[in-house]
């Protein structure tokens, strides 16, 4: 047995079974250098998925390594309940750069725990549980957001201490708007909010919504349809979260914030971010205004987040991706790589469509000659892709899983760009004729 099989077997004897695993014989990844990552074995790869998007800059950050072995030798922790310098310091930065008006900045250890922070705000603020979120939406793994996620691959339970409505508009290739120009697809949507506000009993508390919907499969709806939102929102005086988990600091490349898209009618009320701040560290936060903040009439701290070892190491990954136009590289070479793997896709049955925005790109897979998503092909591709020494991630909507998702680090270049899209192609040239035989 080798070391990540006698691995493999330990993993499945303490952990649980819902902890998902990629691949047919999963891999341990040891080490990882710029864009590429190393297994047990020694096989390298070129890193297309960044840990789920959280590699933000670049394995091994000597910037960001070197803020935490500095931070380390001084102090690794002491809680909210001390003043903490590091802390501070990217809680103006990030308040700066969020474009929120008078705001405040809570930190925590993860996305999930962000999100439901900006719920908690939201429903005190407002004063009722009712909460409108997006069809097809991912927002966490705890009580609370899986309450507001509508993808249905990762609910696995209907209980919730909130009252969710689902709005349609998250993903502009399905649902009933779907065969509509985009300004006739953001008027339904937008018809359909205010229809739904004007039902609702005792007031919404808050939208939440991805720009950009990460785990249902990079889809987005057209430029300004939450802007839209927002004004139909303000008239009920419902607060607008954007959830920028997988969309923010640049990664689209057109924007900072994938807000930004939709931002005719000024910025969000709550701004939830994490992942790639932390360049692997466990950093999460929520950005608000004061006066949403600040609403809450108990006490509270954070044990964990606002760690000075993770601020260090935020501080140091933000400040290298600012200094290196990372969003600008994003939409450069995203750019390049979008119409590369469009390219690649030409002609293929089994892929249904290319989209995305910088290095945030999807693509949708299907039964070739048909529209059923294909989660089987997903499979094969990653399992190829990996054989070829390319790293994928994948996600969609509607239970599928059939979406490839490919966002590197935003530090990739031209030539990794193209290394990697020729090892997609083959991959995908691979799994058209395998699906062919097998359903032909």
């Amino acid at each position: 047995m080798t070391g990540a099989a006698e691995l493999h077997t330990r993993h499945r004897a303490v952990l649980p079974d819902w902890l998902a695993l990629y691949y047919r014989d999963p891999i341990e990844i040891t080490h990882g250098e710029g864009r590429h990552v190393w297994d047990a074995e020694g096989n390298r790869y070129l890193d297309f998925f960044g840990g789920v998007l959280t590699t933000m800059t670049a394995h091994a950050l000597p910037e960001v390594v070197k803020a935490v072995s500095e931070q380390a030798e001084r102090i690794l922790h002491t809680s909210t309940l001390y003043l903490n310098r590091p802390m501070v310091e990217l809680a103006e930065r990030v308040a700066a750069l969020s474009g929120i008006p008078d705001a405040r900045v809570f930190f925590t250890t993860s996305g999930t725990e962000a999100n439901e922070t900006a719920l908690l705000l939201a429903t005190a603020y407002r004063g009722s549980n009712q909460v409108l979120a997006m069809r097809n939406s991912y927002h966490g793994r705890s009580f609370s957001t899986i309450g507001v996620t509508g993808n249905r691959s990762w609910s696995p339970t209907s209980l919730s201490p909130l009252h969710t409505l689902y709005v349609h508009g998250g993903d502009r290739g399905r649902g009933p708007y779907a065969g509509l120009d985009d300004a006739g697809f953001v008027a339904g949507c937008v018809e359909d909010l205010a229809d739904m506000l004007g039902q609702a009993r005792d007031g919404v508390a808050a939208l939440i919504a991805e720009p950009v919907q990460g785990v249902g499969g990079f889809t987005a709806p057209p430029d300004g349809l939450y802007g839209a939102f927002r004004e139909v929102l303000q008239q009920h005086g419902v607060l607008w979260i954007s959830d920028e988990v997988q969309t923010g600091w640049g990664r689209t490349g057109d924007h900072f914030w994938g807000w930004q898209a939709h931002g005719q009618a000024g910025p969000p009320d709550v701004l939830t971010f994490a992942k790639g701040l932390g360049n692997g560290t466990s950093v999460g936060g929520v950005v608000a205004r004061a006066e949403v903040m600040n609403c809450l009439e108990a006490n509270s701290i954070s044990t964990f987040g606002g760690s000075p070892v993770t601020m260090a190491a935020a501080s140091a990954n933000l400040t290298y991706l600012l200094e290196h136009d990372l969003q600008g590289n994003a939409r450069r070479v995203g750019g390049l790589l979008l119409e590369r793997l469009r390219a690649a896709a030409a002609g293929l049955g089994v892929v249904r469509e290319v989209r995305g925005r910088g290095l945030m790109i999807g693509m949708d897979l299907v039964l070739p000659g048909t529209g059923t998503p294909a989660p089987e092909a997903a499979s094969l591709v990653l399992e190829a892709a990996r054989a070829g020494g390319v790293l994928l991630g994948k996600g969609g909507g509607h239970a599928s899983g059939g979406v490839l998702r490919i966002c590197p680090p935003m530090s990739l270049t031209v030539a990794e760009a193209e290394a990697g899209a020729a090892v997609v192609e083959e991959a995908l040239r691979g799994a058209e004729r395998e699906l062919t035989g097998m359903h032909g």
